[in-house]
């Protein structure tokens, strides 16, 4: 099975893909690791456009041939990039689940979004204006929303696992 988690920074989505990874027994597939790999390389700096997420789905697929479950991990800003994770998931023969995370208490976001470390050294993190003034088109299909606002990770991982547990169980 596929699982994509997105949502705008500091939403609370790296926190919840990496709790859910280890108790699925998922492979945790971020887009922000695979871009720092690219800019480091030297081919390209930041933002680094497309690349990061072409290669993620062409990882993504491959793990899922595999036979493993994935919970693959990004801003998923675009409409475009949403049908990319989707197509990689047909490909592959699996299911996929997509989960949209917010956090709906606009003070707690940009708390959060302040007082958060860098965990990928030297990827930027983007400030509040940045988070509110990026591109994230609207979700127009069905999809898991966990909204982390005023919870513990562990709440919201409740929250994701029983939706999860609805659509079927990870493979």
């Amino acid at each position: 099975m596929l699982i994509v988690v997105g949502g705008l920074p500091a939403s609370g989505k790296t926190t919840l893909s990496r709790l859910l990874a280890a108790r699925v027994g998922a492979v945790h597939l971020r887009i922000d690791t695979i871009e720092q790999a690219i800019v480091r390389s030297g081919l390209a700096d930041h933002p680094v456009g497309p690349v990061g997420y072409v290669v993620g789905y062409a990882l993504a697929e491959e793990q899922l041939r595999q036979g493993l479950t994935l919970v693959a991990e990004s801003v998923n800003p675009l409409a475009v990039t949403r049908d990319a994770w989707r197509e990689a998931a047909v490909r592959a023969g699996v299911g996929v689940v997509e989960v949209e995370v917010r956090c709906s208490d606009p003070v707690e976001h940009r708390r959060r979004a302040a007082s958060r470390s860098v965990d990928v050294p030297g990827l930027p993190l983007p400030g509040w204006e940045e988070i509110v003034g990026r591109e994230y088109e609207p979700w127009t299909r069905e999809r898991v929303v966990v909204d982390t606002a005023g919870q513990v990770p562990e709440e919201s991982l409740g929250v994701l696992l029983a939706a999860v547990a609805a659509v079927g169980p990870p493979a």
